[in-house]
């Protein structure tokens, strides 16, 4: 018998091991879509992982001026790519769920059918990205709502390093969720390590003055070749310093440069938060469907994963 993720997530002595991807369009046939799984496990076939991350892709406008670099596309539902990808890779998946959408009836709706018709037992709940518009289910209802629910999903939550920087209370967020019952959080993706930094120091300082456990962070890294795929991270809220900007642009070949920085904000990172006890892990996507930044989004998985595990290993000889 397979250990759950719940088991791997409660060791925090190992590490944890993501791919994060996202539905296809919603114009896909039942038959494309197993077509474009299979194509995306095939080419994970040679690496160790725990499961996939299935993300919710919303329509972001709302939350800022700017044009979305790469235009929003509706995708099928992320729990139809979730049931798919956990039967043919015989790993648990990790399903986003927006949450803004639906009323509470329709919230609850739709979790008895989340574990019931697709058996998804994972799951991060996302609030509105802007606090416009029209929400009919805030977070905290939306966290209510599943600890009133009758089946014990294991939950998760997004944090971003950029808001602590911004707003230095990030770590406070963290706290407030746990107490709401997430079980680990999902990072936005990495490129501004001290950031992160500051954030994890912060939580697991919270966590040791309240005499708590601190929950996993799973730090999500994505490669970036070209200028519009940087300025659509730029355009997620993703944090790129401009020296780190320069460097990719400028580099001879951007992906490779890309995959040098994320290795070195892992191993900043590593230094500097694995001895506050901090139990780690990590997701790798591509935020594009370009080839070549799937393919290095692979190589970039097979590194940072090396790098998390000899450092926990370290850790151990330390006792």
């Amino acid at each position: 018998m397979h250990q759950s993720l719940r088991d791997k997530f409660a060791d925090p002595s190992r590490g944890v091991y993501f791919i994060g991807t996202t539905p296809p369009r919603d114009s896909t046939s039942d038959e494309q879509m197993r077509e474009i799984a299979g194509k995306l496990l095939s080419r994970l076939a040679s690496l160790e992982y725990d499961g996939l991350i299935i993300y919710d892709i919303q329509d972001e406008s709302a939350r800022i001026d700017t044009p979305r670099p790469f235009p929003f596309k509706e995708t099928r539902d992320p729990r139809e790519y979730s049931r798919l990808i956990a039967d043919l890779s015989n790993r648990e998946t990790i399903t986003y769920k927006s949450v803004a959408q639906r009323d509470r009836a329709d919230f609850e709706h739709w979790l008895d059918e989340a574990w019931n018709e697709y058996g998804l037992r994972n799951l991060v709940l996302v609030g509105s990205p802007s606090s416009e518009g029209d929400i009919r289910l805030t977070l905290p209802e939306a966290y209510a709502a599943l600890n009133a629910h009758r089946y014990p999903f294991h939950l998760g939550g997004v944090t971003i390093a950029e808001r602590h920087a911004l707003k230095g209370n990030e770590h406070e967020r963290l706290l407030n969720k746990q107490s709401n019952g997430v079980e680990f959080f999902v990072s936005q993706a990495v490129y501004n390590p001290q950031a992160t930094i500051d954030l994890l120091a912060s939580y697991a300082r919270s966590c040791r003055e309240q005499g708590i456990a601190p929950k996993r962070i799973v730090l999500t890294f994505t490669p970036c070749g070209s200028a519009q795929t940087l300025e659509f991270m730029e355009w997620l809220g993703i944090s790129v310093p401009p020296a780190t900007r320069w460097r990719i642009l400028d580099a001879a070949n951007p992906l490779a440069e890309s995959i040098r920085i994320c290795q070195n904000s892992l191993d900043q990172i590593l230094e500097a938060c694995v001895p506050l006890g901090l139990p780690l892990g990590l997701n790798i996507e591509s935020l594009t469907n370009r080839k070549e930044e799937i393919d290095a989004s692979i190589q970039l998985y097979r590194l940072l994963k090396a790098t998390l595990d000899l450092k926990l290993a370290e850790q151990q000889l330390k006792g």
